[in-house]
């Protein structure tokens, strides 16, 4: 990789990792540069699961929007925390299942916004991106109401993303905040580092600490029970809260002997 990616009239640091492109770098991408691989490199080193997680945090999410869209027939899609696109973005998988699937993509990363044209594509006037900080729900629910219908069911998507928000923050009352606006027969879904969960833990909670010390905005892993409450007061659909690679895994899929220290659940709004 080159740093031939600058771009231009966007208020960004490339001299020090972010996690957007760190997580990029993760992925197999393109769109990141060294100080963003010296980051993901030495956080790997002391954490070497992180890759194998991101890349199953990614497979969950294809799983889950196909199942939302052809299963439980949602048609509106609020992805908070969206990062930079990849394979299987949310509008495509959504929109491969019902071409009139409606997606609103949300960030503050000013890179993500640089790349958002990238996700601004499918049927016309179907995807949109809204550039605002998850902890600002009242900025993000307006302008998504330009592309989602409140008023029916929306999936709240909230992938890798609330382990940026600290206890301090709220993160809990954050997502009611969200909730809250959407109607019954919505569903919230959410994927969460992992403090719990033995040696693969440990490990991890090591290149956290890394992390921290290499990285603009720091993370916290939370544990089983600790996810489990931001769907207090939804249904939780089987098999409960779990491994990102147990939840619903394709036919044919290995759900690997080691798993990755990371927890997802899917929820209904009764």
């Amino acid at each position: 990789m080159t740093d031939a990616h600058t771009h231009t009239g966007v208020g960004f640091d490339t001299s020090v990792a972010h996690p957007a492109r760190v997580y990029d770098v993760w992925l197999g991408g393109k769109d990141h540069f060294a100080a963003d691989r010296a980051a993901a490199e030495q956080v790997r080193a002391t954490n070497p699961g992180i890759v194998p997680a991101v890349r199953s945090n990614r497979a969950f999410l294809a799983r889950v929007v196909r199942y939302l869209a052809a299963d439980a027939g949602i048609r509106q899609f609020l992805d908070l925390g969206t990062g930079l696109p990849s394979a299987n973005n949310v509008h495509e998988v959504a929109q491969s299942v019902v071409p009139d699937a409606r997606v609103v993509y949300v960030d503050f990363d000013p890179i993500v916004l640089a790349h958002a044209r990238a996700l601004l594509t499918g049927t016309p006037g179907t995807v949109a991106y809204v550039q605002a900080d998850l902890r600002d729900p009242e900025t993000i629910l307006e302008q998504a109401r330009g592309t989602l219908d409140l008023s029916r069911p929306v999936a709240v998507m909230i992938l890798m993303t609330l382990h940026f928000v600290p206890d301090e923050q709220d993160p809990y009352g954050l997502v009611r905040r969200y909730l809250d606006a959407v109607p019954s027969g919505s569903y919230l879904v959410v994927s969460h580092p992992a403090s719990d969960g033995g040696a693969p833990a440990a490990a991890a909670t090591k290149g956290t600490a890394r992390y921290n010390e290499l990285v603009a905005t720091r993370m916290v892993r939370r544990s089983r029970d600790e996810v489990a409450a931001f769907f207090e007061g939804l249904e939780v659909l089987e098999p409960g809260v779990v491994n990102m690679a147990q939840w619903r895994p394709d036919p044919g899929d290995v759900v690997p002997e080691r798993l990755s220290p990371a927890w997802c659940a899917v929820g209904r709004k009764l």
